[in-house]
């Protein structure tokens, strides 16, 4: 299910859940940036019944262009290629969603396009570099026994213990994630959000929900609290769930969602 969209310099593969109505279509900006979206479509089926859900490919990622020079896989693509689709598909003004990676892209994209988002959810991601976290995780001993199993696996668990809470689910998540590395490249990744986050997110003035898995071991939870505390905003924590949350608890991840879209 899904199909390739031009957006002028790229192919995007989109996937459309639910049916258009008159509530604002729900554009998705996925996580990674080294996977397509499709681990998400979990945690995005409950919620297509009753609204429309727009997903896609990162450039670089799954069924989107692939092989393009390191410098046309940067931040300010997604949020253009983003902007375009929006455009292209007709959507007019959507909710937003952006999960990890993609959270910190949609803040960037409320910055530039306020106008074009009603509401904005920001689901297991962060407004604060990777270190900030690093205090909260070096005084986790569970954390710690996860990232040994991670180290001794040499790359081959893909994080899928560290993303999981539950354990005897992380075999189902990594099938999930798939094998696909993607084309993107940390080491020469421009930062995803320029200028000051928390500024992004007061200026955009808008209603935002924050919502976190209690358990997070990539952006932990802590700093979701903060952001919530510096920024007018909701914020749910879901109990026993970690950074995808919205594969071990759907049901609870999207009726969150819904209800904060229904405002």
């Amino acid at each position: 299910m899904g199909e390739l969209v031009d957006v002028g310099d790229v192919t995007l593969f989109v996937r459309e859940l639910g049916q258009r109505s008159e509530k604002p279509s729900v554009v998705v900006i996925h996580g990674g940036p080294d996977v397509g979206h499709g681990y998400l479509v979990p945690g995005f089926e409950p919620l297509a019944r009753d609204h429309h859900v727009v997903m896609f490919d990162f450039r670089g990622c799954g069924r989107s262009s692939r092989g393009l020079p390191v410098d046309q896989l940067q931040p300010e693509y997604v949020i253009r290629d983003t902007h375009r689709l929006i455009s292209r598909l007709g959507l007019g003004v959507v909710d937003l969603v952006g999960f990890s990676t993609g959270g910190r892209a949609a803040m960037q994209f409320v910055g530039q396009h306020p106008g074009q988002v009603r509401r904005l959810v920001l689901a297991s991601t962060s407004a604060y570099p990777v270190a900030d976290g690093a205090a909260y995780l070096a005084g986790w001993p569970e954390y710690q026994r996860r990232q040994r199993l991670e180290d001794e696996a040499n790359g081959v668990l893909r994080n899928s213990t560290i993303f999981v809470w539950d354990l005897d689910r992380a075999q189902e998540f990594l099938q999930l994630l798939g094998s696909d590395p993607g084309d993107w490249s940390e080491e020469h990744t421009k930062e995803w959000v320029t200028g000051g986050p928390e500024q992004i997110l007061r200026e955009f003035g808008r209603p935002i929900l924050i919502l976190h898995g209690e358990k997070d071991m990539g952006f932990p939870v802590q700093l979701a609290q903060r952001l919530h505390q510096a920024v007018p905003s909701q914020l749910q924590v879901i109990p026993d769930a970690a950074h995808m949350c919205h594969f071990e608890r759907p049901e609870t991840w999207s009726n969150h969602i819904r209800d904060f879209l229904a405002g």
